[in-house]
């Protein structure tokens, strides 16, 4: 026993030893057997009432159950900010540190200022629109920008929970009942310019900062999608919502391009599919959570305005102009996004 089985443990040991000085000397090419493990990045909650989960969540869950993927791609996931202000986790993708990230498109803006495009008041009508773009060729010239400018591959677009509307203290019925009211937005430059040629004055700060300053009166509302107000409890001191639909913020799905490439190149169609389809019942899933929070805060004592969006999107429109201006290539994107509808 001892004669048959020392050669064959000698054979195993130096075929073992002989492979790791391959790896560490950077000559074995052929990656089908490497296991890839990424961290991923979200400032938001890890629940149903975060887009950013919901999607993460249904394509952990179609890795695990794919068997060429499961036991080739782990995902470690990173919600509530742990790894940083959004906007230094942009720039942790870019480099690796982050392997991927999932966030509103505005936050990419710091580093290609072309995404800004994406934050133009009344740019879309519906999320169908959103979809039917960003599946296109307005998503791949974009895309293609972030490969270029910041080093990540966009694995796909997703949707944010609802459209942004305006959420007030006082009633407003009408355009002209905007005018001067202190309105919190995103610190982000388009969705500033756009509360404001809406006529309101736009205060930028933190989301954590809202909920006192609407009962100190620093602000008397602000721009959201409604399952935020419902999480947040906002509907508590904000009760009209005018249905201002002035912003449809699509969510990103990036990627360190070097973090995407360690996927073996055999399994990368099945990553993308399996990313495809959380994309798909995020979209979907959406739907259902904007119409189940509309209707919850309802019964909360909101009270919901229709409001004349033709009007406001007259006023927007030289925010588009200025944009285009600055950012003259991004035409091609907004006919594209137009020919979508």
């Amino acid at each position: 026993m001892m004669n048959i089985q020392q050669p064959f443990f000698r054979k195993t040991l130096v075929g073992t030893l002989l492979t790791s000085m391959l790896f560490a000397a950077g000559a074995v090419t052929n990656l089908a057997e490497a296991k890839v493990t990424f961290r991923v990045y979200s400032s938001l909650t890890a629940d149903d009432n975060s887009a950013h989960y919901i999607w993460f969540k249904r394509l952990q869950s179609n890795i695990e159950k794919d068997p060429q993927l499961k036991d080739e791609i782990k995902l470690n996931y990173f919600p509530n900010a742990m790894l940083g202000k959004e906007a230094d986790a942009t720039q942790q993708v870019r480099i690796g540190a982050i392997n991927m990230m999932i966030s509103g498109t505005s936050i990419w803006a710091t580093l290609v200022p072309e995404i800004g495009v994406l934050d133009l008041g009344y740019l879309f009508k519906d999320w169908n629109q959103v979809g039917k773009a960003l599946d296109g060729k307005a998503g791949k010239e974009l895309s293609d920008l972030m490969l270029k400018k910041a080093n990540v591959v966009v694995v796909d677009y997703a949707y944010n929970l609802g459209a942004r509307n305006i959420y007030t203290k006082k009633l407003v019925e009408k355009p002209e009942d905007l005018k001067n009211l202190k309105i919190r937005v995103l610190p982000v430059p388009n969705f500033i310019a756009t509360i404001n040629h809406m006529g309101a004055v736009s205060i930028p700060m933190p989301g954590g900062e809202v909920y006192s300053s609407l009962q100190m009166g620093v602000i008397d509302g602000l721009e959201h999608d409604s399952a935020t107000v419902l999480a947040n409890k906002f509907y508590e001191i904000a009760k009209n919502a005018s249905l201002t639909q002035h912003i449809y913020n699509p969510i990103m799905i990036a990627m360190n391009k070097n973090s995407f490439q360690q996927i073996p190149e055999k399994l990368r169609p099945g990553f993308l599919a399996a990313a495809r389809e959380a994309t798909e019942y995020e979209r979907q899933q959406s739907y259902k959570i904007e119409e189940k929070a509309v209707a919850q805060l309802k019964t909360l004592g909101m009270q919901f305005h229709e409001i004349d969006r033709n009007a406001l999107r007259a006023d927007v429109k030289p925010v588009w102009d200025e944009f285009l201006a600055k950012y003259p290539n991004m035409k091609t994107v907004v006919d594209e996004v137009t020919a979508a509808e």
